[in-house]
């Protein structure tokens, strides 16, 4: 376009025609393709599936009553006989077997020609008054303190240790029972050895002492056994020589008594 001074005009603007409105070629309530929605009170798997745009497609519907966000288009519409009754909600309450009592209430609201009296004024001097008080008031009364001396539980005894003092005896009594039966059937058990026994068995451990004491002198001579076996061999003889002799001073006392029972 050239320039011109014309083209300053402002012009006056005309709206776009409105296209018309969209219509979709399909129907609004066909049901959605293989949807299982509202589909739970029927024996319908899926919805739909071959797309057909009728709502029925055999025996079963596809969406039954009242399976959606409501009741089926069509069924609430208000009946003209079904309208609210008198007193058809109204519930019935039970009837009134107390009487109120009075005596809690606030006094009644005057009346309009009981007016109060005006004008009264006192010519008590309340700061004389407070302070006439406060000086001849007595002292205040300190509470005494308790006497623990004049309780009457005083130096006895409490209950609760008398009580479990009884029950510590009992059970001194229990375990020195025990302990004297224990003594009793130990006693039962044990016997004396006779001089011919003990003389046996030092016999026997004087020859198990020499055949072990045999096997240990073999190993002496090796000042560092160079294998485990040899040092195990060692500490064993060691310790069966001094349980032979331990064993020995044992039998050398003049009554020896055996344990049946250990």
């Amino acid at each position: 376009m050239e320039e011109s001074i014309y083209n300053l005009i402002p012009k006056e603007y005309v709206p776009p025609p409105k296209p018309k409105r969209y219509h979709s070629k399909y129907p609004y309530d066909t049901p959605p393709s293989y949807s299982t929605f509202g589909l739970s009170t029927t024996s319908k798997v899926l919805g739909n599936a071959a797309g057909q745009f009728e709502h029925f497609d055999g025996a079963h519907r596809s969406k039954s009553a009242s399976a959606g966000f409501g009741k089926v288009k069509g069924t609430g519409k208000p009946q003209p006989s079904e309208y609210i009754k008198k007193k058809s909600g109204a519930s019935k309450l039970p009837p009134v077997t107390f009487k109120a009592n009075k005596t809690h209430l606030k006094p009644p609201v005057p009346k309009r020609d009981e007016a109060p009296i005006h004008g009264l004024k006192s010519d008590k001097n309340y700061i004389t008054a407070n302070a006439v008080d406060v000086i001849l008031k007595g002292p205040k009364k300190i509470p005494e303190p308790e006497n623990y001396l004049k309780k009457e539980q005083y130096g006895k005894v409490p209950r609760y240790l008398a009580r479990i003092n009884e029950q510590i005896e009992e059970e001194y009594k229990t375990l020195k029972q025990m302990r004297v039966e224990e003594e009793e059937e130990g006693s039962k058990s044990r016997y004396l050895l006779s001089p011919e026994e003990v003389q046996e068995l030092k016999e026997g451990l004087k020859k198990k002492w020499e055949a072990v004491n045999k096997d240990y002198q073999s190993i002496t001579h090796i000042g560092k056994p160079d294998t485990q076996g040899l040092k195990r061999k060692k500490e064993n003889c060691e310790k069966q020589l001094a349980q032979i002799e331990k064993d020995l001073a044992l039998l050398d006392k003049p009554y020896v008594f055996v344990d049946a029972l250990s």
